[in-house]
């Protein structure tokens, strides 16, 4: 049976009205529709089918959006993933041949960094006294791993959320990783994280936890596994409670790790390796470049970089 043609205009609503039936929340439905009826005009306007977009066609609609608008580098990766969202569907329902924006990368803008926060600041958070309820204690017992090998190993959030008893080796004091694109790698962490490991997984029975290779390190009181969120809320919660004046998220102490680890080894290439990033331009968008020690081995290095002494 052959099939009725549809405007691209028709397609947005089949896939919206979908979207609605699954529960999408308002919002997010009113975004999708906004980037991806945008990039349908910016097609009427090119004279261009659905059909014929190439990944070319999808750089020059996001780089005039950039001209036009100013958009942020997060605003345009909303707007090509609701973009690649709605081509996909498109293929899978074979209206489309093949989805343009499938292998479509967009080159991340250098973001801004985060706060630094200094090491005696972490510190203050990691070495604060326990709370005096035994319930709180056990709570900050847990939270106090989390912290630790947070800081410790660089992790991102979904890595700990993720991370099993059987990817904590604690002989070698090494974390089996599976990170960003399901890449495995394995990363060090240090005795305070292994020690505060220790005295949370003495707590585990106590909370239901089922101490088999495959369950969770991170645990509810019910025994469920930590969700994301709470993560993030136990993290900022434990800062307020330190008493100090940061807005502490799990990526915030993945910063620090990057950038206290590279101030005090000068070696990007391990701490690349560590943090996961295929790339070492990415490496080098989380830490901060010491100017004093960059002029001191330019100086050192370059053959006419030796600086007369000022008379």
């Amino acid at each position: 049976m052959e099939q009725v043609k549809l405007s691209a205009k028709d397609l947005l609503e089949i896939w919206l009205k979908e979207r609605e039936i699954q529960n999408q929340s308002k919002h997010t439905l009113q975004a999708y529709e906004r980037d991806v009826a945008d990039f349908l005009e910016f097609c009427a306007v090119q004279q261009l089918a659905l059909n014929d977009v190439e990944a070319t066609d999808l750089r020059q609609f996001l780089a005039e959006k950039v001209e036009q608008h100013g958009l942020s580098s997060s605003s345009l990766q909303r707007m090509l993933s609701s973009i690649r969202q709605f081509m996909k569907w498109a293929e899978q329902a074979q209206y489309l041949a093949f989805n343009p924006a499938d292998d479509f990368q967009l080159k991340r803008q250098s973001r801004p960094l985060p706060g630094m926060v200094d090491i005696e600041t972490v510190n203050q958070i990691l070495d604060q006294p326990a709370p005096e309820t035994e319930a709180q204690q056990q709570m900050w017992l847990r939270d106090k791993a989390i912290l630790e090998l947070l800081y410790s190993s660089g992790l991102r959030l979904a890595e700990i959320q993720s991370l099993r008893i059987k990817d904590v080796d604690f002989n070698r004091q090494l974390l089996r990783i599976t990170g960003k694109g399901n890449k495995t790698r394995v990363v060090p962490f240090g005795s305070r994280a292994k020690d505060s490991l220790m005295e949370w997984l003495k707590i585990y029975p106590l909370w239901n936890g089922d101490f088999v290779p495959d369950a969770n390190v991170f645990i509810t009181q019910k025994g469920n596994p930590l969700g994301a969120r709470q993560i993030e809320n136990r993290v900022k919660l434990q800062a307020q409670r330190a008493g100090v004046n940061v807005d502490l998220h799990p990526h915030l102490l993945r910063h620090c790790f990057a950038s206290h680890m590279l101030s005090n080894s000068r070696d990007l290439r391990a701490v690349q390796e560590m943090l996961g990033h295929s790339n070492l331009t990415t490496t080098q968008i989380y830490t901060h470049v010491d100017f004093d020690h960059l002029a001191q081995v330019y100086d050192q290095a370059h053959p006419r970089a030796q600086r007369k002494e000022q008379g």
